[in-house]
């Protein structure tokens, strides 16, 4: 390599390494931070714990009478049942369509629940509680530190509510439906300001930098990239890996610069694999995106979606499923309407729609609707009883973690370009997870690289914990020796520039 090249790889490393070490350093303890307090959820299994159960005697309409007095017509793409409005029961219906919002319908009257105001927010809270917990109502909220999810931008604005409890737990509920849609406790809130809120650069959310956010990250990773490498390839130069310098050491380096020489040379690969799956996660210009087609749900809904004939009343729904439910959904499955009755953890019990029969679905049924889920050959349809590198579950807290992935499940293997893989749940036959190239793909260079979900490895912790929080702490020394090295080389610059020192340089 030439001079004129090795002095610019040096001038790439070190003002990138200015700008970035910063960065990485912050990266790297935050990273550590989200591997116990993720961004905060509010899961499905949490939710349903905290619904009341749903009394067997009360006078409930039955859907397709509270849809119709509500004037709600159409295919729909959700229709429950709960009191999860101001405590009451009411009915959430979600249109088919994209953007399409939530409605909410009181279960008793059948009249349409107007927009979230402060009352209804409060008496919501109250139910979620346990009893006799202190409320107090923050106001109204479009977006804050802990609702950058886009999955809540159907029932913005959100009502805040903070419950006297030992955790000071914060609740967001839904400006649309009433419901409880987020909840953050105190000590989760904290640690995310040091976890996954700067993790992810969201002080660049909600604001005027909104619109750039996805640019800033994309940019801030490719450029550490740059970094990254530039400083490897000028590590191994430096190095003496055959005859040491005069000094004896491997580097010729001292103190801080000696630290940095050295932590590079250790962590510079997971440094770079890190950055560079932390810029997959965000799907950069939509490379992971197959292009497959879209799932013929009418497969397993055998027919158009619609949920014309639930008319069986919640009450006869209740009393089959034997008390403590809290929660009534109804789908559309092999050709008739199915009522799932949800209580604080089981499994869903699945009832006739117009009957409130008790309902098992057919499996060669189920089997013989899969192949027709896409426009191409099915290829294989087994039963998956165990989890592996593509279908697997993570924490509750975790990015990719919270969502159901029942046991057993149908992998359905489609011929078609992408090389599609659908996963059923057998018991309800919900579609519970898909897989293509593109997928598959973002697997290994987001989720493998970043965050070490290799089965294997997480069935064996603390092994896991002790790897990853070794090379968290091995890449912020090597960072924070970056910062420190930069700020006095900048001070070099700035003094000999004959600008004023106006800090304390270290």
């Amino acid at each position: 390599m030439g001079a004129r090249s090795k002095r610019l790889l040096y001038l790439v490393h070190r003002w990138l390494g200015v700008i970035l070490c910063a960065f990485f350093a912050m990266w790297f303890v935050s990273g550590a931070v989200m591997m116990y307090v993720g961004y905060p959820k509010l899961t499905d299994a949490e939710r349903l714990r905290h619904l009341p159960v749903l009394a067997p005697d009360a006078p409930l309409l039955a859907p397709s009478h509270a849809l119709s007095r509500a004037g709600v017509a159409g295919p729909l793409k959700e229709l429950r049942l709960a009191a999860s409005s101001g405590g009451r029961p009411a009915y959430v219906v979600t249109p088919q369509g994209k953007g399409s919002a939530p409605v909410a319908i009181d279960a008793v009257s059948g009249a349409r629940l107007p927009a979230t105001d402060e009352a209804r927010a409060l008496a919501t809270a109250a139910a979620f509680a346990a009893p006799a917990t202190s409320l107090r109502y923050l106001g109204v909220v479009a977006e804050d530190a802990f609702t950058h999810s886009r999955a809540l931008d159907a029932h913005r604005p959100l009502h805040r509510v903070e419950l006297g409890d030992a955790d000071q737990t914060l609740l967001y509920i839904s400006g649309r439906t009433g419901e409880v849609v987020r909840d953050a406790a105190r000590s989760e809130r904290l640690w995310n300001y040091a976890g996954a809120w700067i993790h992810w650069l969201y002080p660049f959310r909600g604001n005027a930098f909104d619109r750039y956010w996805t640019d800033i990250v994309n940019w801030l990773s490719i450029a550490g990239i740059a970094m990254a490498l530039s400083g490897t390839v000028v590590g191994i130069m430096r190095w003496r890996f055959a005859r040491p310098y005069r000094s004896g050491a491997r580097t010729p380096y001292q103190g801080f610069m000696r630290w940095h020489h050295i932590g590079g040379m250790l962590f510079a690969f997971t440094t770079i694999t890190w950055i560079f799956s932390g810029l997959m996660s965000m799907n950069p210009w939509r490379v992971f995106d197959a292009g497959a087609a879209p799932l013929r749900m009418e497969a397993l809904e055998g027919g158009a979606p619609s949920l014309a004939g639930a008319d069986a009343a919640p009450a006869a729904l209740l009393a089959a499923a034997g008390g403590g439910v809290r929660e009534l959904r109804w789908t559309r499955m092999q050709g008739r309407v199915v009522a799932q009755a949800y209580t604080s953890g089981a499994q869903a019990l699945l009832l006739d729609g117009q009957s409130a029969q008790a309902v098992q679905l057919d499996p060669a049924a189920l089997r013989a609707a899969a192949a027709h889920l896409l426009p191409a050959r099915l290829q294989r349809i087994e039963v998956q009883t165990a989890y592996d590198l593509y279908y697997y579950s993570r924490d509750a807290h975790t990015m990719t973690g919270g969502g159901a992935k029942p046991l057993p499940v149908l992998r359905a293997e489609f011929a078609d370009a992408q090389a599609s893989w659908v996963y059923i749940d057998p018991h309800t036959g919900a579609v519970v997870g898909r897989s293509d190239n593109g997928k598959r793909a973002s697997r290994w260079l987001f989720a493998m690289l970043h965050s070490w979900d290799w089965l294997p490895l997480l069935e064996r912790r603390p092994l896991w914990d002790m790897l990853l929080i070794f090379l968290s702490l091995g890449g912020a020394v090597m960072s924070i020796t970056g910062v420190v090295i930069g700020w006095r080389r900048l001070g070099i610059k700035l003094r000999s520039a004959g600008v004023p020192r106006t800090i304390r340089l270290p």
